[in-house]
C-alpha cells in the first residue's frame, strides 16, 4: 500500500502592506504573523512607513491595528499625519486604531538584574485584545532600551519581545535607528531575530537628497534585493519597484498620429506605433518642444490623456509659446486630457524624478508621456545613471502600453548628431533628427527619420517650418548635386518656374507653328485630292464616252452586217426560181 504524501505549500503567508510598490518588491507583503524590522537614520521615513502600514490595513483590508510610540505623543502623531491625509482620530473613534504613547524616563529607571518587559507585554496584550488588532507598530526600540547599559539584558529582552510577537501571531513593524560605524542597529541583534529587515536611507549626493529602500533580509521568501527610490508626499509612501520591469510587455500594431500631417506621411501616413518610444533630438532652436507639443495637441483634442513632463519651462511659458504657433494647450488642460508636471532637474536626484514620474503615471493613467528634455538630467547625474533611469522609465511605460516621446538637446560641438549623450539610442523605437542648415545668410530647419522599428518610413530629408498656424513640412530642393532650403529654395523654385513657363511658351509657339504647317499641308492635300477626284471624274467620263462610242460602232457594224445579209438573200431567191422552172 502506497503511503500518501502531504502537499506542502511553498508560499509563505504574507500580509500586504498596501504601500505602493513595496508589496511588489516583497512579492506580496510582509511575513504574516511575524516581526519586521525597519531600520534607518533620522528623517528616512521609518515612522511614516509604520503608520501607513497600519492605515492601509485598516482602510484596504479592514484589519484593526495598534501603534505604540515611545517618542511622539498621540496628539503629535495625529497632527503630523494629517499632512498625509490620514484621519487617525476618525479611525480611533471607529475603534479600528489604538494610539498609545509609553513614556520612558531614563532618570526614573533603576537597572537591576531582574529587569524584563513583562509589563510591556501585559499592556500591549490588553491593547491588542481590546480591538482584535492584527497589525502592530513599535516605534522605536532605542527609546525603549535607552536607559539600560547592560547589553546582556537588552539582548535577552529583545529576543523575548520578538518571540512574544510571533507567539501572538501579530504582523509587526519594529523601527530602529542605525548603529555607529555603519552597523544596522544599535544593539546588533535586532536584525538577527527579525524575519524581515528593511533598510531605509536618506543620502545626499551632489547636494541632492534621495530616499532609498532596500529589503536586506526576508526569511522564506524571494524579494527584490536592489535599492529602490521612494517618495514621501501627501499620498504617503510610493516605492518604485525596479525589479518588476523587463522585456515581457505586450505590443500593439495600432498607430498614433504625430499631430503633423507631413510627418505622418513620412510614416506611411499613419504615425508612431502605440506603446513605442520616440526620440526627437536636435540642436537648440530646431523645434523639439514644438514638435512634442504638436503631438500632444493633436491627441488631446481627440480625448487622449497625455502627461507632459517639462524640465526647463514653466507651465505658463509653454502655454504662451505654443499659442504663437496656433496651439492652445490650455484648452486641453481645462478639458482634463492634458496634465503638466514641471520641475527643475536639480530639485531631486535622478531616482526621485523617476519615482515621481512613476507615481504620476499610476495616478493620472495617461496614454502618452512627454519628457522635455532628457538632456537636462545631465546636470544631476552621470550618463550611465541617466541611461539606467530612462531605461526603467521606458520599460515601465511600455509595460502599460504608453507611448513615450523624449526630446534631447544635442550639442552642436558633437562630431555626429546621430548619437545621444545619454546613450539611449538603442532603446528608442523611432528616432527623429532635427537640424539647422545655414545658407545665404539664413538658418533653416531640416527633419529626417533616422530609424523607426517595425514600419516603412521615408528616407528623405525635408524642410521643417514653424508657422503661426502650426508646423509644416515641405520638400527640399534637390537637383544638380545641391540641396537648397529657405529663400534659396524659394528662389530656385521661382527660377525653375520661369524656365518651365518659358519652355511651355516655346513649346506652345512651336505647336502653333506646326499646327499651321499641318493645316497648310492638309489644305494642299485637300486641293490635290480634289484635283485627283476631278481627274478621276474626267477619266470616268472619257471611259464612258469611249464605251459609248465602241457600243455605237458595234451597233453600226451589226446593222451593216444585217443589211448586207438581207440583200444577199434577195439576190439569191430569183435565181433559184429560174433554175427550178427550167427543170420542169
Amino acid at each position: 500500500m502506497k503511503q500518501k504524501h502531504r502537499t506542502v505549500s511553498r508560499e509563505l503567508a504574507k500580509c500586504p502592506t498596501g504601500i505602493k510598490g513595496l508589496d511588489e518588491i516583497t512579492s506580496g507583503g510582509l511575513p504574516l504573523g511575524r516581526p519586521t524590522l525597519v531600520t534607518g537614520g533620522a528623517g528616512c521615513g521609518k515612522t511614516v512607513m509604520g503608520m501607513e502600514f497600519l492605515v492601509r490595513g485598516i482602510l484596504d483590508y479592514n484589519e484593526p491595528a495598534a501603534f505604540i510610540a515611545f517618542e511622539e505623543g498621540t496628539k503629535e502623531l495625529v497632527e503630523n499625519f494629517k499632512s498625509l491625509g490620514f484621519d487617525l482620530e476618525n479611525m480611533v473613534a471607529q475603534n479600528k486604531l489604538i494610539l498609545d504613547h509609553i513614556e520612558i524616563n531614563r532618570a526614573e529607571i533603576i537597572e537591576t538584574g531582574e529587569f524584563d518587559l513583562e509589563g510591556l507585554f501585559i499592556r500591549l496584550g490588553g491593547i491588542v485584545d481590546s480591538i482584535g488588532a492584527k497589525r502592530v507598530v513599535l516605534d522605536t526600540l532605542e527609546t525603549l532600551f535607552s536607559g539600560f547599559g547592560n547589553e546582556f539584558i537588552v539582548r535577552a529582552e529583545l529576543q523575548r519581545l520578538f518571540a512574544w510577537l510571533k507567539q501572538k501571531g501579530l504582523t509587526a513593524i519594529i523601527t530602529a535607528e542605525r548603529g555607529k560605524e555603519g552597523s544596522l542597529t544599535r544593539h546588533g541583534i535586532e536584525e538577527y531575530v527579525s524575519d524581515c529587515v528593511i533598510v531605509l536611507d536618506n543620502r545626499m549626493q551632489e547636494q541632492i537628497s534621495t530616499r532609498r529602500l532596500r529589503v536586506l533580509k526576508y526569511r522564506g521568501s524571494s524579494h527584490g534585493s536592489n535599492e529602490y527610490p521612494f517618495l514621501i508626499d501627501e499620498d504617503g509612501i510610493s516605492v518604485l519597484p525596479v525589479t518588476s520591469l523587463g522585456l515581457n510587455y505586450s505590443i500593439s500594431t495600432e498607430r498614433v498620429p504625430t499631430g503633423i500631417a507631413g510627418l505622418d506621411a513620412m510614416f506611411e501616413g499613419k504615425g508612431y506605433f502605440k506603446g513605442s518610444s520616440v526620440l526627437v533630438s536636435g540642436t537648440a532652436g530646431t523645434g523639439k518642444s514644438s514638435m512634442a507639443s504638436s503631438f500632444v495637441n493633436g491627441l488631446c483634442h481627440k480625448g487622449t490623456k497625455c502627461l507632459f513632463v517639462a524640465m526647463e519651462e514653466s507651465y505658463d511659458q509653454i502655454i504662451r509659446n505654443m499659442r504663437s504657433i496656433g496651439m492652445d494647450l490650455n484648452k486641453c488642460v481645462e478639458k482634463g486630457s492634458l496634465q503638466f508636471y514641471t520641475a527643475r532637474p536639480t530639485v531631486f536626484g535622478l531616482e526621485m524624478h523617476l519615482a515621481m514620474m512613476h507615481k504620476l503615471i499610476i495616478k493620472y493613467k495617461p496614454e502618452v508621456v512627454i519628457v522635455d528634455p532628457i538632456s537636462s538630467f545631465l546636470t544631476g547625474g552621470m550618463g550611465q545613471d541617466i541611461k539606467s533611469m530612462l531605461t526603467r522609465l521606458i520599460d515601465f511605460c511600455k509595460s502599460r502600453l504608453i507611448t513615450t516621446l523624449f526630446t534631447d538637446l544635442t550639442s552642436a560641438a558633437n562630431i555626429s548628431l546621430e548619437r545621444t549623450q545619454e546613450g539611449i539610442s538603442s532603446l528608442i523605437d523611432t528616432w527623429i533628427l532635427l537640424r539647422d542648415v545655414e545658407l545665404n545668410g539664413e538658418r533653416n530647419r531640416l527633419i529626417n527619420v533616422l530609424k523607426s522599428r517595425g514600419m516603412s518610413h521615408s528616407n528623405q530629408v525635408r524642410e521643417f517650418r514653424i508657422t503661426s498656424s502650426g508646423i509644416e513640412l515641405s520638400d527640399v530642393y534637390i537637383g544638380q548635386g545641391i540641396v537648397l532650403t529657405g529663400s534659396a529654395r524659394v528662389q530656385q523654385e521661382a527660377r525653375d518656374r520661369v524656365e518651365s513657363l518659358t519652355r511651355e511658351q516655346e513649346i506652345k509657339s512651336k505647336q502653333r507653328e506646326l499646327e499651321g504647317n499641318r493645316k497648310s499641308t492638309q489644305a494642299q492635300i485637300t486641293a490635290l485630292e480634289a484635283q485627283l477626284a476631278a481627274l478621276s471624274d474626267q477619266e470616268k467620263v472619257l471611259q464612258s464616252q469611249e464605251t459609248a462610242r465602241r457600243e455605237a460602232e458595234n451597233l453600226a457594224k451589226e446593222r451593216l452586217t444585217s443589211s448586207r445579209i438581207s440583200k444577199d438573200v434577195q439576190l439569191v431567191s430569183p435565181n433559184k426560181r429560174k433554175r427550178t422552172g427550167a427543170k420542169k
